[in-house]
């Protein structure tokens, strides 16, 4: 597997998109967008496991204009910190810098023409925002939003959206309340190309098992199975 860095120049300066190639060379590349703490460990560690699995997959440095190449840790001070962080970033210039990041990833020589989103938590709103975004010729293959606060608030812009879509919630999220998932799921029923997959009894970040706080091992496993087969059909 080959890793390196891209520059993503946008009208303001540029920034890092970590990349991961598979061994083949070549394949679907998968924008993989950041939760609050960087791309760190946890997002690394998805990266690996996407690019094992044939994908090109790119994750860039979302935080650039705050503070660029920010990692935090998973604990209780790292949150914290992360979390003032994450109330500095500007959405509508994450989104744009995502599109910007999508659209290298597109050109590199060893994509192949498919393309999906990944995104978790802060990066499950802005893959939802950035799907609803994209032009017609700029559209992908495949959208996947973990836990994104944002979307129960513009289920509106779903109907913009007309690759497959897969929202993954947990129903006993303190973040996102029961009630607000509720409304993205009635959005989501006259839609034949959106899933909202709900695991009832895990709460936020559920499968990110860098967080322990987190992490829910009993709903995970299953949870990431459903979310890889999803990414399978649609870009494999």
């Amino acid at each position: 597997m080959e890793t390196r860095v891209e520059k993503v120049a946008v009208a303001d300066g540029s920034f890092d998109l970590h990349l991961w190639v598979p061994e083949g060379g070549h394949g679907p590349v998968v924008l993989l967008i950041q939760e609050i703490y960087g791309v760190g460990p946890y997002i690394r560690g998805v990266a690996e496991e996407l690019a094992g699995l044939g994908y090109v997959v790119g994750a860039p440095d979302l935080f650039w204009r705050i503070q660029p190449g920010w990692v935090s840790a998973h604990d209780e001070a790292g949150t914290a910190e992360s979390i003032r962080v994450g109330a500095r970033f500007d959405v509508p210039r994450g989104v744009a810098d995502a599109a910007a990041a999508l659209s290298l990833l597109r050109e590199l020589p060893e994509a192949d023409g498919r393309a999906g989103i990944v995104g978790f938590c802060l990066g499950g709103s802005v893959a939802y925002l950035l799907a609803a975004s994209l032009e017609t010729d700029a559209r992908t293959d495949a959208v996947l939003s973990f836990y994104g606060s944002a979307v129960p608030d513009v289920t509106g812009l779903m109907e913009r959206i007309t690759c497959p879509l897969l929202l993954v919630f947990g129903g006993s999220d303190p973040y996102i309340s029961r009630d607000r998932v509720a409304l993205v799921e009635r959005a989501a029923a006259e839609r034949p190309n959106v899933e909202v997959h709900v695991a009832e009894r895990a709460g936020h970040a559920f499968l990110n098992h860098e967080a322990p706080q987190f992490h829910d091992p009993q709903e995970a496993p299953a949870v990431w199975a459903l979310a890889l087969d999803f990414l399978g059909r649609h870009l494999r």
